[in-house]
């Protein structure tokens, strides 16, 4: 069982599109191809943080009428890192030691793209558009 949970997971990193784009399935060990899948996922985080702040201060130049919205984002976004951390624990919690951080970290790279996009369309919001909670610039 556990060899085959060891296959499944090598095959869903290498599948992985940061883990081809870092060449990830390549790597010679476990230690290796952890160190690879951590730095797509941390340049992920920091493009994130960086989305973030410019939501952030752009509801802050909006003036106070979008205070509510920044109070909303806060509150979306500590949400989502909690789910973000729950979901990728329970993708993981089939495997152990360097392939749980292996299987975990590509998760949370996948997750945290999905979010850049959101945040990217956020920043696109039309004037009027009321399906989109942002001011447009």
């Amino acid at each position: 069982m556990r060899a085959w949970l060891f296959i499944f997971g090598l095959t869903a990193i290498a599948f992985a599109p940061s883990a081809r784009a870092e060449k990830c399935g390549d790597a010679p060990d476990m230690a290796t191809m952890n160190e690879c899948l951590a730095k797509p996922y941390r340049r992920a985080d920091d493009q994130l943080n960086g989305l973030y702040q410019k939501l952030i201060e752009r509801l802050k130049k909006a003036g106070p009428d979008w205070a509510d919205t920044q109070t909303a984002l806060v509150a979306a976004q500590r949400a989502w890192i909690a789910f973000r951390d729950a979901e990728c624990a329970l993708v993981g919690s089939k495997t152990d030691g360097s392939m749980n951080t292996a299987v975990t970290t590509s998760c949370l790279d996948g997750i945290t793209s999905s979010r850049i996009k959101d945040f990217k369309g956020y920043l696109k919001c039309k004037e009027g558009d009321m399906s989109c909670p942002f001011p447009s610039k």
